[in-house]
C-alpha cells in the first residue's frame, strides 16, 4: 500500500476479532511507532501488549478501579470486565516523560501520541483493524499502578488491534479550507 493512501484513508475499526497480528506484522507496527518525531532522541514512549488471558486480567483491573471509586453497579463492573475483550490484542501506549532542558514534557507526550498514530497507520497499511481508545481507564491511578507505570509515565491510550469483523468504512472527505488559513498576508 502506498504511504499516502494509508494516510488519507485510514479509519478506526472498532469491531475486531481473531486473529491478532502475527509476529512480522507486529514488528512492522512497532517499527512504524519508532519513526515518530522525537526531538532530542529521547524515545519518550513504551508499549505494553495484552492478549489472551491478560485481557481478562486487565478487565479485572478495570473492575477494581471502579470499585475503588465507590459503589459501582454490577452492570458497570461487567462492562469494565468486558472492555478488553473487544479485540484479540491491546497495545497500551505509555509516554515516558523526562526532564530535559530543550524538550518539554508536552512535546514528549505529543511524540508518544505520534508513535501511537504510527501503529494505527501501519495496521491499516497491512489490512489490520485498529482503534485508539481512552476513557476513564486511561486516566485512573489504580489502573496505572496495576499496569506498572512509573511516576514519570502517562497512559496515552489503548490501541485495540485485530481482524476487522466487517469491511472498514470509507474515510470521509473533509474540506481542507475548513481547517487551513493563511496568516500574515
Amino acid at each position: 500500500m502506498e504511504a499516502l493512501d494509508a494516510l488519507l484513508n485510514r479509519v478506526s475499526v472498532p469491531r475486531l476479532t481473531d486473529p491478532a497480528p502475527n509476529a512480522a506484522q507486529r514488528e512492522a507496527l512497532f517499527q512504524a511507532a519508532l519513526r515518530a518525531p522525537d526531538h532530542g532522541q529521547l524515545r519518550p514512549w513504551r508499549f505494553l501488549t495484552i492478549e489472551g488471558q491478560g485481557r481478562e486480567k486487565l478487565g479485572e483491573l478495570f473492575a477494581e478501579a471502579l470499585q475503588h471509586r465507590g459503589d459501582a453497579s454490577q452492570a458497570a463492573l461487567d462492562k469494565a470486565r468486558a472492555m478488553p475483550l473487544r479485540a484479540p490484542l491491546l497495545i497500551v501506549v505509555v509516554a515516558k516523560l523526562q526532564d530535559h532542558f530543550k524538550v518539554p514534557k508536552s512535546e514528549q507526550r505529543l511524540a508518544a501520541g505520534c508513535a501511537a498514530h504510527g501503529i494505527l497507520i501501519a495496521a491499516y497499511a497491512q489490512g489490520i483493524g485498529a482503534v485508539w481508545r481512552t476513557g476513564d481507564m486511561a486516566f485512573d491511578a489504580h489502573v496505572h499502578k496495576g499496569l506498572g507505570l512509573a511516576g514519570n509515565e502517562e497512559l496515552i491510550g489503548y490501541l485495540y488491534v485485530g481482524t476487522p469483523l466487517t469491511e472498514p468504512r470509507t474515510a470521509p472527505i473533509l474540506e481542507t479550507a475548513d481547517f487551513v488559513s493563511a496568516w500574515g498576508e
